[in-house]
């Protein structure tokens, strides 16, 4: 199938993993009506962000609570005559919900990774499997996001700081909440200027969390030098991992882009539109691909 080809279906799963004492164990299903076994995966909702469905799906096919971690590539095939896309995460199994057999899925089933690539019914499954084993242990993950929109700076009479998200911002806040809560935070940072708290404001609420402020993830005041902000971002990111607790975070469009290159160590288009966001995994002090939401 071709990459210009226009994709018809959209699909999202997830290469779902438990440790055990002697590595670590994948989840695949069997599906009685095609005889086959595969990666759980299903199609999007009508407007439904694919990693919001991965996990969905991964829940409803196999009863399994999973955690997303980092983007694995995404496959193209062809599905009864129409171009398909599925987009892959690797994903920690968190809890179960006691599985029972159904017409769409009959089996769950827990394998060694090389035992997994080989059980499955499809190359690409494989592939994907593949990308996942070549992955270093991921120990931690934060969910970084810049603040919802919040007017315009001009028109804006008061301290920038207390300038707070205008209709469209709070709306980007409410779509927010599905994905920070995809990533079970124990903790929620922002900076300190008001739009921030509130773009964290109605995540706060579903999670029962308090939102931290926390200056080192704002942007540089007047006088301030832009560097020293963008060093004390990245290292309160860095921070935030190596403690290995899952957190969200939400900081501002003038660091976020200067402060993941510093931690990929490389540049990149790390521009970030206002209510969007990054998934960032971790394999100890090492931030691998940032996965844009």
């Amino acid at each position: 199938m071709s990459d210009e080809e226009p994709v018809r279906i959209r699909a999202a799963g997830g290469v779902v993993w438990r440790p055990t004492p002697d590595g670590v164990e994948v989840c695949l299903v069997h599906r009685p009506r095609y005889g086959d076994w595969s990666l759980p995966k299903g199609k999007l909702d009508a407007g439904e962000h694919p990693l919001v469905a991965a996990v969905r799906e991964v829940a409803e096919e196999t009863d399994v609570r999973a955690v997303p971690q980092v983007r694995l590539p995404t496959v193209r095939y062809r599905s009864e005559g129409r171009a398909k896309a599925v987009d892959w995460w690797s994903m920690r199994a968190v809890g179960s919900g006691g599985f029972q057999p159904g017409t769409e899925v009959d089996e769950v089933a827990w394998f060694p990774v090389d035992a997994a690539a080989r059980q499955v019914s499809y190359p690409h499954d494989a592939e994907v499997i593949g990308a996942f084993a070549a992955l270093p242990p991921v120990t931690a993950t934060v969910l970084l996001v810049r603040h919802a929109h919040a007017g315009r700076r001009g028109t804006w009479t008061g301290p920038d700081t207390a300038r707070p998200l205008d209709a469209e911002g709070r709306a980007q806040a409410r779509a927010l909440v599905p994905l920070v809560s995809l990533a079970r935070p124990t903790r929620l940072l922002s900076a300190s200027a008001r739009r921030c708290v509130q773009t964290l404001d109605p995540a706060a609420a579903r999670l029962d969390l308090p939102i931290e402020v926390c200056g080192d993830l704002d942007e540089p005041k007047p006088g301030q030098l832009a560097d020293e902000c963008v060093l004390a971002t990245a290292a309160r990111l860095a921070a935030l991992a190596a403690a290995g607790e899952p957190v969200a975070v939400c900081s501002q469009g003038k660091v976020i882009p200067g402060a993941l290159e510093r931690l990929t160590g490389g540049p990149g288009d790390f521009t970030t539109a206002k209510g969007g966001g990054w998934l960032l995994p971790f394999a100890g002090d090492h931030l691998l691909t940032p996965d844009r939401l």
